[in-house]
């Protein structure tokens, strides 16, 4: 294992050194720091065995502006990577039900609201064939303005995560 010291008594003259440590052993900070993608995630389209790829599907019927925020979203997301990223007012993680999802909130013309609907997954082994981390777009909704999405709504998605999970390797398609 590898410690940070700093040497020196003015804050120009500190400066990180690295000093090993007699113990041997990665603490797991450091052991999920290297097992950490370094690069952006990558991104995938869920595809359903009938060929079906709702998330692009969704994002080709949204308004050109709600589609271009979107996508500029989702890469900005994977660029972070996920876990590290903020969420600029559009990448939100959800909760009770929908707990492990995460969505991209856009409002289009006439205060619609538009909803694109995401699992991220750790392929850190190759075994689900991702290629590695990866942002997965399951499927889209839009709303009125001031409404909110019906309990179907929430589980049609969870069908559709739950539809992606239960195959290895994972069916994707890339955007």
């Amino acid at each position: 294992m590898i410690r940070s010291q700093r040497l020196g008594n003015s804050p120009k003259e500190q400066m990180p050194v690295r000093i090993p440590c007699e113990c041997g052993k990665e603490t797991q900070a450091e052991e999920k720091k290297a097992n950490t993608r370094k690069g952006p995630w990558l991104i995938h389209f869920f595809a359903r065995t009938n060929d079906v790829v709702p998330g692009r599907d969704f994002l080709l019927s949204c308004p050109d502006k709600v589609r271009a925020t979107m996508l500029a979203a989702l890469k900005a997301v994977a660029e972070a990577p996920p876990p590290a990223f903020s969420g600029g007012g559009y990448w939100e993680a959800m909760h009770q039900e929908m707990a492990g999802y995460y969505e991209v909130r856009v409002d289009g013309p006439q205060r619609e609201h538009f909803r694109l609907f995401c699992v991220l997954v750790r392929d850190e082994d190759g075994s689900l064939q991702l290629g590695g981390p990866s942002l997965v777009i399951l499927g889209g909704k839009s709303k009125a303005f001031r409404t909110v999405l019906s309990s179907k709504d929430y589980a049609d998605i969870r069908v559709l995560g739950d539809e992606f999970s239960s195959t290895t390797p994972r069916s994707v398609e890339r955007p």
